[in-house]
């Protein structure tokens, strides 16, 4: 742990020379060759998929497939507008292509913005390259919050401690010394140094470890998940559905071959949900393109889900709700101590740490170093130690160590400094204990005995966001949680300032148990003085409540927590291995994004549960429709251009509107119960009332020209009630909500009074009687709607 003069190439803990080549790094011609040797960490790091694979994905599909035979069908045995199905999936297909394409642009220069750079040293100099350039046998110098990109070999080594919990699980940092195998995936959580590259591309762990924690995917949510289950079923249903329609047909035959097939096909069609799957793909590309324009990175898309569920928020005070940089108030000398020697110390400490955090940045630029002291032996600062520390050789040949940190780590309970500690923490100041000490830093108890000498009083800036972004939350029923490793009194006031009141809690009283944990938690609001394992310890905890829990955190302390949370949100500025974990990047580093992310998740959620009722009431009704047309031996009521118009009406145009709606409510589990509860008894009421109009309309209408008349009849009773559901999904209304249902119905009345559209679609409303029978049908069926779905509300929870 030793630090010397700078420029001196000494191995920090065996201080014997080291070779110069290595110490220097590779030239510009080692590299060179090894770049041609194919000797470099080339292994891409895809934020997205590729255009190809969107493409297969979005076209070649079960339903698309099922989809398209039947369209080629239908363009040898029927006019066109029979055919308009085929055209619609083109469409839908080349729309869903066209928006995860630019979901696709968005994300990967949003991982470009947000890509760590490595320092590497090449020819005696440091340089940042990005990870696929680093080769074999580079010299990589880290710090704190690094995360080491490829295995190597340690080389230099100050205090450096590494954190390989992501791989091992042990939580307890490892001290590193040259000569030890460093792991890529690691990270460092104190100190520094430098290791030699031995594994570069897919050798490395690294490059499996970033690929798979950046890579564009659709899947690992309950929505996709859900609806894959629906689509299961619902191809279960459709085969022999199908399959008896086809030989009913067949059989019945009045109006000849053409005319059969073209009905079958007419009552299968209607059975595919084939909307469903591109609106959900459709909503969640949007939501990344809307939040990528907001500097929001979202590195795994069910994220943009997961943020919509949650209920509990734990917030990293440092860097979240705090600017991350500070300025030094006021500096209180204790025990008579010499002001002007205490302003040296902290200038020597300021200069003994290379990679200085947050608070030792406020000191540095306050008290300037003395070039007469010179550190022998550095200790940097840990958030599991809670403090740093330095043995210097003064000016005066004199030697001294000292540490600075907790007041309330470094001191005994009853030491008056810490009253007044209280009373600045209570302001909401941030409060550091300058301490002498007699014993070895590498002493575990260096501290006990420390001779407070002074208290550096900081002040940490608000965010000016962050009091409106924590009433947000409060509004949505979120609760937050802060959860810090400063002074939990000092934390609550800072909490206080920004409106955010309720329990505060020092986190060295919590109890281990998880659940007695996890009470604590439930009952708090603020907690302070947090080690890195117990902030993974508190998201396990309130886990098992059953919350859905986002953690925030831009430092290594907080990389354990965000990997365990449902959701980790990291800020831009963060550590390189909070970045690496979280599903989410602030790439603005402003807590004021979150609401969006959160109401985009709701938005996408909401809606796409809402849209998903339509399309699985046409699924509902086309099955129970084929089969009762199965079970009277009649013809199937509809061509395909019926349904396409129904389909295209009541379904498609108003579940894209619906799907990118503003919704604010929020997620709720359970997503295939939840939209099979209402689609079921709203598909049965459909198809029951349309059948029974269209055996009326069989007994009405005799003749030439009867089935068409038949046909008309069945469909504007179908219609006005797939009008009815549409109603009830687009509540509570809005002017746009009422002018999309409106306006859907004027168009159905075009269709049916222009002579070409009548003719065009095979719609002719025949007589007085039998259209006032279908209206009187339907509206006793929207009664019906109205009832069955009130009675699921009340006895089938959701």
């Amino acid at each position: 742990m030793t630090h010397t003069d700078a420029g001196a190439e000494l191995d920090p803990v065996h201080p014997v020379p080291l070779p110069a080549t290595r110490a220097r790094g590779l030239t510009a011609a080692d590299v060179a060759e090894r770049v041609a040797r194919g000797e470099v960490n080339d292994v891409p790091v895809r934020s997205s998929r590729s255009l190809g694979e969107i493409v297969r994905a979005n076209v070649f599909t079960r339903f698309n497939a099922i989809i398209g035979v039947l369209w080629l069908i239908m363009l040898f045995v029927a006019p066109m507008q029979d055919s308009l199905f085929g055209y619609v999936i083109l469409a839908n297909t080349g729309i869903g292509v066209f928006q995860e394409w630019r979901a696709k642009k968005t994300l990967d220069s949003l991982a470009v913005i947000g890509e760590a750079k490595p320092t590497v040293r090449r020819d005696g100099a440091a340089v940042e390259v990005s990870t696929s350039e680093i080769v074999l046998g580079d010299l990589i110098e880290i710090g704190p919050g690094d995360k080491v990109v490829v295995d190597g070999e340690c080389v230099e080594a100050d205090g450096l401690e590494i954190d390989e919990s992501l791989l091992t699980g042990e939580a307890d940092p490892v001290v590193k010394r040259p000569g030890d195998a460093v792991m890529s995936g690691s990270f460092v959580v104190a100190g520094g140094g430098a290791f030699e590259a031995t594994k570069v591309g897919r050798e490395a762990y690294a490059a499996q470890l970033a690929e798979e924690a950046s890579r564009f995917t659709l899947v690992h949510s309950e929505l996709r998940t859900g609806i894959s289950t629906i689509l299961k079923y619902v191809t279960w249903m459709m085969i022999p559905t199908a399959i008896g329609l086809v030989i009913s047909q067949l059989v019945v035959k009045q109006h000849g071959f053409k005319d059969s097939v073209a009905r079958t096909v007419g009552g299968i069609v209607p059975m595919v949900p084939e909307g469903l799957v591109l609106l959900t793909s459709v909503a969640f590309a949007i939501g990344v393109i809307r939040l990528g324009r907001k500097q929001c990175l979202v590195q795994e898309l069910p994220a943009i889900e997961g943020l919509a569920r949650v209920d509990t928020v734990c917030l990293d005070k440092t860097g979240t709700l705090t600017e991350g940089g500070m300025d030094v108030t006021e500096l209180r000398t204790l025990g008579g101590a010499d002001e002007t020697y205490v302003r040296e110390v902290l200038g020597a400490l300021g200069e003994s740490d290379p990679r200085p955090n947050a608070s030792l940045q406020a000191i540095i630029a306050a008290y300037p170093d003395s070039e007469e002291w010179r550190c022998v032996e550095s200790l940097p600062f840990s958030s599991a130690r809670k403090y740093s520390g330095a043995s210097f050789s003064e000016g005066n040949g004199e030697s001294s160590t000292w540490l600075l940190g907790a007041p309330d780590v470094l001191l005994d309970a009853g030491d008056p400094a810490l009253a007044e500690t209280e009373r600045l923490n209570e302001q909401g100041l941030r409060v550091l204990l300058l301490a002498r000490v007699a014993g070895e830093l590498d002493d575990p108890g260096v501290a006990r005995g420390a001779e407070a000498t002074a208290l550096v009083v900081l002040e940490q800036r608000l965010r000016p966001d962050a009091a409106e972004t924590l009433s947000y939350f409060a509004e949505q029923d979120v609760h937050a949680k802060v959860i810090s490793g400063d002074n939990a009194v000092s934390v609550g006031a800072v909490a206080g300032k920004l409106g955010l009141t309720g329990q505060v809690v020092d986190a060295r009283q919590l109890p281990e148990d998880q659940e007695e944990m996890a009470k604590s938690l439930d009952a708090g609001t603020v907690f302070g003085r947090v080690t890195p394992q117990q902030k993974r310890d508190m998201v396990g905890a309130l886990q098992s409540r059953g919350h859905t829990v986002a953690m925030t955190g831009d430092g290594v302390n907080d990389v354990l927590a965000l990997k365990d949370a449902d959701i980790g949100v990291s800020m831009g500025s963060g550590s390189e291995a909070t970045r690496a974990v979280a599903q989410i990047v602030l790439l603005n580093n402003s807590f004021a994004t979150l609401p969006s992310v959160v109401a985009e998740g709701r938005r996408v959620i909401g809606n796409i549960t809402r849209v998903a009722t339509l399309f699985l009431v046409k699924t509902v009704y086309s099955v129970l429709l084929a089969v009762l047309v199965v079970c009277w031996r009649v013809e199937y009521p509809f061509l395909p251009r019926h349904l396409t118009l129904l389909s295209t009406l009541t379904i498609g145009v108003p579940a894209f509107f619906l799907a990118l709606a503003p919704n604010k409510e929020r997620a709720q589990p359970h997503f295939v119960r939840r939209v099979m509860r209402y689609s079921i008894p709203g598909g049965v009421i459909a198809a029951v009332a349309t059948f029974v109009t269209y055996l009326i309309a069989r007994h009405q209408y005799t003749g030439e020209g009867s089935l068409d008349a038949e046909t008309s009849a069945a469909t504007l009773t179908l219609f006005l009630i797939s009008m009815w559901v549409l109603a009830i999904i687009a509540r509570p209304y809005t002017w746009w909500r009422v002018t999309l249902v409106a306006s859907m119905g004027a168009a159905f009345v075009v269709v049916l009074i222009v002579p070409w559209l009548q003719h065009f679609f095979a719609l002719k409303l025949v007589g007085v009687t039998m259209p006032w029978i279908a209206v009187g049908i339907s509206a006793v069926a929207a009664v019906a709607l109205e009832l069955a779905w009130r009675l699921v509300d009340r006895r089938v929870p959701a």
